[in-house]
């Protein structure tokens, strides 16, 4: 295991907004970090792998995003979600058993009908990818935990260091990745710096400087990610 799961960030043009959204729907807490970025809380633990970072940034989205979170309904159906914001993308049908639905910035998510013993609220990431079972792989051995495959040709990995969620899923499409993710997790070093993740296949984007105290790196497949120094005790 090179890292920890950190936590979930969204670039957002209108971050107070879309921090809003996500507050709502998700029934977290709003924290103003003073710098025009925003975070999303859990209630009532505060900060933790759950938590949804907003950034700032200046240029618009373009095309579908690549990485969104799957929720669990605590209704039949997504009113509520609607409600408070969300834009109904599609409609269950005879491909699918769930909603699609866009956030205020327009990053799509999907929605599924309550499950007895499930709880509400997100329970997966998925991430578009050429080939699943490489990229699962390649996260499993960075965050620890075990790969899991299915017919359908998506991959898993379960039991990640850190993270909150029921799993990481890669969902394959035939589209590689060609503009920069609108949504990107960050991860908690286990060693003093990088260099194990470098050596494992990712590649470096930027190193810490006078105005932020992490690396940026991408996986095999172009995902860009943050990778933070380990967190001091106290």
């Amino acid at each position: 295991m090179i890292a920890r799961f950190k936590d979930l960030c969204m670039d957002a043009a209108d971050t107070r907004s879309l921090a809003g959204f996500w507050a709502r729907i998700l029934d977290g807490e709003v924290i103003d970090t003073g710098d025009g970025d925003f975070r999303v809380d859990p209630r009532p633990g505060g900060a933790g792998p759950e938590s949804i970072w907003v950034n700032r940034v200046p240029e618009p989205r373009t095309g579908k995003t690549r990485v969104h979170l799957d929720l669990r309904l605590t209704d039949a159906d997504p009113a509520a979600l609607l409600a408070a914001g969300a834009r109904l993308v599609r409609e269950p049908d005879a491909e699918i058993s769930w909603w699609v639905l866009a956030d205020p910035e327009g990053n799509q998510f999907c929605a599924f009908a309550p499950r007895e013993g499930a709880r509400p609220g997100p329970y997966k990431l998925v991430v578009d990818s050429a080939d699943p079972t490489a990229q699962a792989t390649w996260w499993a051995a960075v965050l620890g935990g075990r790969v899991e495959t299915s017919a359908e040709g998506d991959a898993s990995v379960v039991g990640a260091a850190g993270f909150p969620w029921d799993r990481l899923l890669f969902d394959p499409v035939p589209e590689r990745k060609r503009v920069k993710n609108r949504v990107h997790w960050d991860v908690d070093l286990t060693g003093p710096d990088a260099t194990a993740l470098i050596t494992a296949g990712a590649t470096l984007l930027h190193v810490p400087d006078e105005t932020a105290g992490w690396w940026v790196l991408a996986d095999p497949e172009g995902n860009e990610f943050c990778a933070f120094p380990p967190r001091r005790a106290g």
